[in-house]
């Protein structure tokens, strides 16, 4: 693939993986095991409440296909084929869950030196059909979406966004919801090695008039060891430590606190995933 501006998806995710990733309150445990066919077999047992679920995924690439399978406790399997140049500087993505033969979707990524386009069409007798283009370059980025249901007629959603990079920082702008919204971040890295970074994040809903202000970051404590934080305008604080055990195998306990609220007791959660 071309080193052009990144997909659509790509505006504004720098700042929400820093605010919204690895961050659990539930205990979660997962062990991955690699063979030497090239086979990756993840199980992941997740408890919430008083409730337990669990799922196992076997990832497999060979050459420029890679199959993503994954079964659930609730009988549920998603597979996901991903075809890597089919067709040049294209990708593209078959995806179905079953038992739910409707959920079936074949994405389309085309990706040039000064533009990135996507089509995604949904495999059943009402499909909604979304596309997304950027143009730009690595640095500089520009970029639409939007959603058609070809039964009603209407758009489902349209968004727009802007991005700019630079070596030490990133920052973006998209307005989405059908114009409903706006959201606009700003990430600084600290070191070169861009393992610490600070972040902002300022979203307002124009329909009723709320703002919320998130500011977060992450300091690499050393090469194993990050510390994570973040705390919103409506006193929602969250942190977590990650710690690399052993080679790929990483612990990780995250806590989220309502600071207007401290008579109620905080939320926790630890997850463990060994990658051996």
């Amino acid at each position: 693939m071309s080193k052009g501006p990144g997909l659509f998806f790509d505006i504004g995710k720098k700042a929400k993986d820093l605010l919204t990733r690895d961050y659990i309150s539930d205990q979660k445990f997962s062990v991955s095991t690699y063979s030497d066919a090239g086979v990756v077999l993840t199980s992941t047992a997740v408890k919430k409440g008083g409730l337990s679920t669990g799922d196992i995924a076997a990832l497999y690439k060979y050459r420029n296909v890679t199959f993503d399978v994954k079964v659930d406790t609730e009988s549920n399997i998603s597979t996901i084929v991903t075809l890597n140049g089919i067709v040049p500087s294209t990708k593209t993505i078959a995806s179905v869950k079953i038992p739910d033969h409707n959920s079936g979707k074949l994405e389309v990524q085309y990706f040039h030196d000064h533009a990135t386009f996507t089509t995604a069409v949904a495999l059943n007798q009402n499909p909604i059909v979304d596309v997304s283009a950027t143009l730009g370059t690595p640095s500089f980025a520009f970029g639409a979406e939007a959603g058609y249901d070809t039964t009603s007629g209407n758009f489902t959603k349209y968004s727009a966004g802007i991005s700019v990079t630079k070596p030490d920082s990133y920052a973006s702008i998209i307005l989405g919801d059908k114009g409903d919204s706006i959201r606009a971040s700003y990430v600084h890295h600290l070191d070169q090695l861009k393992k610490s970074a600070a972040v902002g994040e300022i979203t307002r809903r124009f329909s009723t008039n709320d703002n919320t202000f998130t500011v977060g970051g992450a300091f690499a404590v050393d090469h194993l060891t990050v510390v994570k934080a973040k705390l919103n305008n409506n006193g929602k604080l969250g942190a977590l430590l990650q710690h690399e055990i052993v080679p790929k195998s990483l612990l990780t306990i995250a806590g989220e606190i309502d600071t207007k609220a401290l008579d109620r007791i905080p939320k926790f959660g630890l997850s463990l995933a060994l990658k051996p």
